[in-house]
């Protein structure tokens, strides 16, 4: 069934813009409500990132709640991944996340936590979709929702992640900088630093609505990394808007993203004993990380891009290691989704029990070259049926002969083909780019 408003994170998008606005909201509330109560469970979680919008979408969304008889617990500004731990500890039907993750403040979205703290399986979200076509329909009064605030949101989630490292281990003598991105961590996360006997600087931590993700975060690393040489820093950490996915910068201020994340975790738990099985990546994941783990006896697979595709596959595989480059890590030995926070404490653990610098903890990792260039397209392509296309890629693959790997796919927010090419050389890999990214457009009849 074609799906009318979730992507593969939940619905996003522009505020003010269908389906970004206030009604939109409150019928989606309802419909949730509808959806996911039951006699046994009639509470819903509500959380948030720290743009201006989310006020206007967290009232609306209680609104439809309560209508639809459910009661809500209002978490405020919190990660995303807290929000999926709290959904579980408090046993609540389902917990909404209000955010657009790494996005500038005029966009907003809403994702959505099943009781066990995971994303919504398919039909739920298409059941969802079916009752939003439904005329709303309230409660009798004596049935509608109430709503409290949890005013230990902040503190449970901070014990949470300081149990996910050994309960002895002290972080005293680190010098961090963390960079919040004026998002969702902005508060929990230096206190748990602060608590962990680190000494903590941090920056992006003095949200107003409007500067969330704004020159700042895991995307836009550069004021980290010059924060970390001014201060002399072991590492810096930056989360995202939401605080579900990090990027690392060592002490000489070289940022580390989710690929190296995923190796300095791995191995860990390889020589630990503890990783049970291999490890999770995208079909975008470096050669260089692949080529890595299988220097350590450790397999890597490849899911589609997203996180739910991710933990798909980790559990059609039945392992707990998996990741994307953009950052977004999942640890299932440890939570149920991809934790920033939690994340960064794996690998800061590793520095403190081996002695090593985090320079010296992705060493054994050498990143390929890797080129990128979007074409632009008109409409759904099917890159498989298309044979022209498909021998493009094969003839591409044959002169790379084994020294790097091509990959075409459509973006699933943008009119265009990605291409990629990764590989050994950088000169080549940037040629076989250029030369197959000019093919496809001629044939897609486009203009790269």
């Amino acid at each position: 069934m074609t799906r009318k408003y979730f992507g593969t994170d939940g619905i996003r998008g522009r505020v003010g813009e269908a389906p970004i606005t206030a009604d939109f909201m409150l019928k989606l509330g309802w419909a949730v409500g509808k959806v996911l109560g039951n006699n046994t469970c009639d509470k819903v979680l509500i959380g948030k990132d720290t743009r201006i919008s989310g006020y206007m979408f967290e009232s609306a969304l209680e609104a439809g709640l309560s209508a639809a008889g459910m009661d809500i617990k209002l978490l405020g500004p919190m990660p995303t991944p807290a929000i999926a731990y709290l959904t579980r500890t408090l046993h609540a039907c389902a917990g909404i996340v209000i955010s657009a993750s790494h996005n500038p403040f005029a966009d907003n979205g809403i994702k959505f936590f099943s009781a066990q703290g995971a994303k919504l399986p398919d039909d739920v979200e298409l059941e969802i979709e079916r009752m939003l076509d439904e005329p709303m329909q309230t409660v009798d009064s004596a049935k509608l929702g109430k709503a409290e605030r949890v005013v230990d949101a902040e503190g449970r989630y901070i014990e949470f992640c300081k149990s996910t490292i050994p309960m002895t281990l002290s972080l005293r003598g680190l010098k961090i900088v963390l960079d919040c991105a004026h998002g969702a961590t902005y508060k929990v996360a230096p206190a748990i630093f602060d608590e962990l006997d680190a000494e903590v600087i941090a920056i992006g931590n003095e949200p107003n609505g409007l500067n969330i993700n704004h020159e700042c975060g895991s995307t836009k690393p550069k004021r980290l990394q010059a924060a970390v040489l001014e201060h002399g820093a072991d590492l810096g950490i930056a989360f995202d808007g939401d605080g579900d996915r990090v990027a690392l910068v060592d002490h000489r201020g070289n940022v580390l993203d989710g690929d190296e994340i995923l190796y300095i975790i791995a191995r860990s738990r390889q020589q630990s004993g503890m990783l049970n099985g291999g490890v999770v990546g995208t079909v975008m994941s470096n050669l260089g990380l692949e080529h890595a783990l299988r220097r350590e006896g450790i397999e890597l697979v490849r899911a589609a891009v997203g996180d739910r595709y991710v933990l798909e596959m980790l559990t059609a595989q039945g392992w707990q290691l998996g990741g994307e480059s953009s950052g977004h890590i999942i640890c299932l030995d440890r939570t149920t989704t991809g934790d920033g926070i939690v994340s960064a404490l794996q690998v800061v653990t590793e520095m403190v029990k081996r002695g090593m610098s985090l320079a010296e903890l992705r060493a054994g990792m050498s990143k390929y070259p890797q080129h990128m260039i979007n074409v632009p397209v008109s409409g759904r392509v099917d890159l498989k049926q298309h044979s022209p296309i498909q021998a493009a890629v094969r003839a591409s693959e044959e002169r790379l002969a084994g020294r790097g790997r091509v990959l075409l796919r459509p973006s699933g927010t943008e009119p265009v083909v990605r291409v990629m090419v990764e590989g050994e050389d950088e000169a080549e890999v940037r040629r076989e780019a250029a030369e197959l990214a000019e093919r496809v457009a001629r044939l897609l009849n486009t203009a790269a």
